[in-house]
């Protein structure tokens, strides 16, 4: 396999005592994710000892580890195992040329990254790079970083952040050539006073802009003066994406297509983009103007990215469809099962009311981290329910029995709803009802559990 570090660049980069030399071929910090030729980072957590695992990493296969304490295995020892995952990941950044592109936002993260991967690795195959599942925090940005191999020609980061702060450290350690805020919505808002508080934090990421990168803001979001007035600080070259009329790369026109894909025309600055988006929904439609925007100032090919959306599969928790084999036919699974805040919940449930054919149920789980508001925004979600005619709402947790009392007191609402405690009560509910062409939407906090459901449902291809 293809050495991804050296040991002598390993050394240079950590600054540690060597037990002996080795190469690497990956990195990780979980002993389960190890294979062979990788490198083991030791971390120390609050819950546990990476130290604890290093007899399994190299059971495992790894070549050498990076370690706070000497241990009987080829090693490098380190005052500080974390801060020697970020010295790794400043190594991997200052040694390639790749167009770096950091995303952040309050959702639609990790599908924006995903389609961007896409699209960039359709032009340049096997020179893309991409953090992988959801590491986009203090721990997972510098790994990703690190994994990156030196020859790539494009880098994209997923970054997200709980507290005013976190995003500027990111930032400083990916230092994008392209920043991109999807959206602005009260996810994490019990840790800031509003949501202007969201848009100030996550506006850091234009902090760790290279000279001349370009910063690409939602165009339709109501931070959006907000946020150009953040990426102004730190440079010139600003994009703006979405449906509005004023935007950089906007939306045409879209038409639904076979299959749940949309046919989109889209204006790329002066330029002209028809394509096919295979994922269905609004926001996917909005996030696509974000990809291309992306694309466009990253150097890459706008005609493969469009390709490259067209043939997009879902992604597990955030959108994947499932035909569920039942008594007397089929069921139609979306997962949506790995977040949920305000906004998404409500796309996600807009969704679910365009889809036809049998009944409409909408299994849906607390929303977490809203702080004192937590309250209405659960309440809230009635108003979409409404409007997508859902048949059957399955509410799961403590938090959406504001929602299951709004509906008791006569609200408009689902013709039947329940509320569990949990998402094994929820998963019983749903098998007793559930019938030949309904269509499901499961969607919650990842907290919730509700995973456990999609995977009963799909015999665990989720």
């Amino acid at each position: 396999m293809t050495v991804l570090w050296t040991f002598e660049d390993l050394l240079a980069a950590t600054g540690g005592t060597a037990s002996g030399p080795f190469d690497v071929t990956g990195v990780a910090f979980d002993s389960r994710e190890i294979g062979k030729g990788d490198l083991f980072f030791a971390l120390k957590g609050a819950e546990t000892d990476g130290h604890l695992f290093v007899d399994k990493a190299f059971a495992n296969g790894a070549a050498g580890a990076i370690v706070s304490q000497a241990v009987p295995y080829p090693h490098i020892l380190v005052a500080d195992t974390m801060q020697a995952l970020d010295a790794l990941g400043h190594a991997s950044r200052a040694r390639t040329k790749a167009k770096i592109i950091g995303v952040t936002g309050s959702a639609g993260k990790t599908g924006t990254k995903e389609a961007l991967f896409a699209a960039l690795d359709r032009c340049s195959p096997g020179r893309a790079h991409r953090s992988v599942k959801s590491y986009n925090n203090h721990v997972g940005v510098p790994l990703s970083l690190a994994r990156m191999p030196a020859d790539c020609d494009f880098g994209v980061f997923e970054m997200g952040m709980n507290h005013a702060g976190e995003m500027r450290a990111l930032s400083h350690i990916v230092r994008p050539d392209v920043a991109i805020i999807t959206t602005i919505a009260p996810a994490h808002i019990e840790f800031f006073k509003d949501e202007s508080g969201i848009a100030d934090a996550k506006a850091e990421i234009f902090e760790g802009l290279v000279e001349g990168g370009t910063a690409i803001l939602p165009a339709d979001n109501v931070h959006y003066l907000r946020l150009r007035a953040a990426a102004e600080q730190y440079t010139n070259a600003i994009l703006s994406f979405g449906f509005s009329a004023d935007a950089d790369v906007r939306v045409i026109d879209h038409l639904d297509s076979v299959h749940n894909s949309t046919l989109i025309t889209a204006k790329v600055c002066d330029a002209i983009l028809s394509f096919n988006l295979s994922q269905p929904g609004q926001h996917w439609i909005g996030n696509s103007m974000a990809v291309l925007a992306a694309v466009l100032a990253a150097g890459g090919d706008l005609a493969s990215a469009g390709l490259a959306m067209a043939e997009m599969g879902g992604l597990a928790g955030r959108g994947a469809r499932h035909d569920v084999a039942i008594a007397g036919g089929t069921a139609h699974l979306i997962d949506e099962s790995y977040n949920a805040n305000p906004a998404s919940m409500a796309a996600t449930i807009g969704q679910l009311g365009l889809s036809g054919g049998g009944r409409r149920i909408a299994v849906l789980g607390s929303m977490k981290e809203l702080g004192d508001k937590g309250d209405d925004y659960h309440r809230a979600l009635a108003a979409p329910l409404v409007a997508a005619k859902v048949d059957f709402a399955i509410l799961v947790g403590k938090e959406m029995a504001i929602l299951a009392d709004e509906l008791k007191a006569g609200v408009e609402g689902p013709k039947e709803f329940a509320h569990c405690a949990t998402a094994q009560e929820a998963l019983a509910l749903l098998q007793q009802y559930l019938c030949a062409s309904d269509t499901i939407l499961v969607k919650g906090s990842n907290s919730m559990g509700l995973s456990t459901i999609v995977s009963a449902l799909t015999g665990g291809e989720n």
